[in-house]
């Protein structure tokens, strides 16, 4: 019988190149696919790893797991331990990869060396904003994934739809198999999140890519962010919430400026 931290072991489904390594980490409903346009603008001049989260792509999905950012953090670093790796390295989040992505680096800050978030979800506590408009963007965003968590029929359904549009195949696979990694996710990480938190506690240079036309970006998350010294933020025209070709072009600047 599998022990607990045997269920617990996440796949790494890419692990290719030479060179400085990038970590890539996944969004929700999801997988390493996700990079499909930017690992190879790494790997010429990277050891590039992607790590399936806990629940998704190849990895397990246990029956007891909550889905927490401890728990999703936790499986990650111990991913990263198995991998043996000598020197910091560069972190590359998306979407919910990036809220695991900065409380790695803030509570591993010996690790990272650069964290790159990519499509945040950034959403604070509405009680917590000042912001009227800002306050009741944010609202509606988080009665909405209530919602989605609460209709598995009108989600799974709606699901399916988008996933056939999208130019990334099963760059979002919400299906019946994930759905408790989904929901659980999405309660216990996006809406429940503490990424400003965790960044004003990382240490490391700290880069934030948005899509102009990210459809799950809240305008205005960023500017409490711009204001940290170790945080460059910019946003990316004509990209939405996928990282497109252009997208992949400014990750890629990001982790190699010169």
């Amino acid at each position: 019988m599998l022990g607990r931290r045997d269920e617990r072991q996440l796949a790494v489904s890419i692990d290719e190149g030479r060179g400085p390594v990038v970590v890539l980490v996944h969004g929700i409903a999801s997988s390493p696919v996700t990079f499909q346009n930017l690992v190879p603008l790494l790997s010429p001049n990277h050891r590039v790893i992607a790590i399936d989260l806990l629940g998704f792509g190849r990895s397990p999905a246990p029956a007891d797991a909550e889905y927490t950012i401890a728990e999703h953090v936790d499986a990650i670093a111990r991913a990263i331990d198995r991998l043996h790796l000598r020197a910091p390295f560069t972190l590359v989040g998306h979407s919910l990869g990036t809220i695991l992505g900065a409380r790695y680096a803030a509570t591993h800050p010996r690790r990272v060396r650069h964290l790159v978030m990519v499509s945040p979800p950034l959403y604070v506590d509405p009680a917590q904003l000042g912001d009227p408009l800002l306050r009741a963007r944010v609202s509606v965003y988080l009665q909405l994934y209530k919602f989605v968590r609460e209709n598995q029929a009108f989600t799974l359904r709606n699901a399916r739809l988008v996933e056939r549009m999208l130019p990334i195949p099963k760059a979002m696979d919400i299906d019946v198999e994930t759905w408790v990694p989904f929901v659980k996710s999405l309660e216990h990480c996006i809406e429940s999140q503490t990424t400003v938190t965790d960044l004003v506690n990382t240490p490391a240079p700290v880069d934030i890519l948005v899509g102009a036309l990210d459809e799950f970006h809240v305008p205005g998350s960023l500017d409490g962010l711009a204001r940290l010294s170790n945080v460059t933020t910019r946003v990316v025209p004509g990209n939405d919430h996928l990282i497109r070709e252009s997208m992949a072009r400014q990750v890629a600047a990001a982790i190699d400026p010169t």
